[in-house]
């Protein structure tokens, strides 16, 4: 396994529920005006949705190799994580601070961060998605421990 390193030659896909869509919103932004290309997979507003038809589609890009990483929302973080970690290659984390996003790309090679909207501010989701996306994986001792995955 090689370690992941995101690159901004592929986009970042992003993805949520109604209940992240403004912080997806506010996160593209933020991703773009730093330079990175983003795969927007919806939602596209407010309404209530289902969260797999958005976790799905940004798990495909980052397995198949289209984007070089992933960041879902959706209100606990928990439903969009499930539905991503169902495709093959895919680590995806759900982070509520900084040091865990660190950790997930040190440890685990997490490919996608999984953030809880009604959990925690959006600074602290804006400082993870920055920290996931520049942290990279340490390898060693933990490439073996994610190879058994």
């Amino acid at each position: 396994m090689s370690s992941l390193t995101f690159s901004n030659k592929l986009p970042i896909a992003i993805g949520a529920d109604h209940a992240g869509f403004e912080y997806k919103e506010t996160l593209k932004k933020m991703l773009t005006d730093a330079g990175w290309q983003v795969a927007d997979k919806g939602c596209y507003s407010l309404d209530s949705v289902d969260y797999p038809d958005f976790a799905h589609p940004v798990a495909e890009m980052v397995e198949n190799g289209q984007a070089t990483a992933g960041i879902l929302v959706c209100g606990s973080g928990n439903g969009v994580c499930m539905a991503a970690n169902k495709h093959k290659g895919i680590r995806a984390a759900l982070c509520w601070n900084d040091e865990l996003a660190s950790l997930a790309r040190q440890h685990n090679n997490a490919n996608i961060i999984c953030i809880p909207a009604r959990f925690v501010p959006f600074e602290t989701a804006e400082k993870m998605a920055n920290v996931f996306l520049a942290t990279a994986f340490e390898g060693g001792r933990h490439e073996r421990r994610v190879e058994k995955i």
